[in-house]
């Protein structure tokens, strides 16, 4: 009985040692996500009554901005799946677009001690007469897109894109780039109200 308890303490003590084994975590990943082909739509139906239109994303819907009901045409695009906005902020030149445009880039380089990169993309849609700048963000940035759009006489439109999620820019990359390419549309479909430019 000794003999056997003796044996058996061995062989556990043999088994325990053998299975030790260097051991390497796995490296984080994500899960894949499936996004569809983008499909636009048009603003311009009987309800929109802004001096802007453009084509958006049947992912998202537009809602106006609730804080600022009084304004003309402060709306948001939402993607409630991506848990995602572009606030829209439309505003009357009066005659100030310097300030306007230098409001926008104040806005956008709040931005510049979080960013890897900012690239800044040229707008020039001569027959629209639609003009402006568009601030692409890298890094972990609050915001990841920021635009302006004028006709530099009447009309100044600025957008921002905005998620409601913690920034884990590595998870949110296919999401990013997929909605990033949403504005970029939004952006080259714009047209002023005809007439009123």
């Amino acid at each position: 009985m000794k003999n056997t308890l003796i044996f058996s303490l061995i062989v556990f003590v043999g088994i325990t040692a053998a299975c030790e084994s260097d051991f390497t975590p796995k490296p984080k990943a994500y899960a894949r996500i499936e996004l569809p082909e983008p499909i636009y739509q048009p603003t311009d139906g009987e309800n929109w009554n802004c001096p802007y239109s453009f084509e958006f994303s049947t992912l998202s819907f537009i809602t106006l901005e609730p804080r600022y009901k009084d304004s003309i045409c402060w709306y948001n695009l939402y993607y409630p799946k991506y848990r995602a906005t572009v606030h829209l902020t439309y505003s009357d030149i009066n005659e100030n677009l310097t300030k306007h445009i230098e409001e926008s880039r104040k806005l956008a380089m709040k931005h510049i001690g979080k960013a890897s990169q900012i690239e800044e993309i040229l707008i020039e849609n001569d027959p629209n007469r639609v003009f402006g700048l568009v601030y692409d963000f890298s890094g972990e940035t609050a915001s990841d897109m920021q635009f302006f759009l004028t006709d530099s006489t009447n009309h100044f439109l600025r957008g921002a894109l905005y998620f409601n999620v913690s920034p884990n820019k590595d998870s949110l990359a296919p999401v990013i780039s997929y909605i990033k390419e949403d504005v970029q549309h939004l952006v080259s479909s714009l047209s002023w109200t005809p007439n009123d430019s």
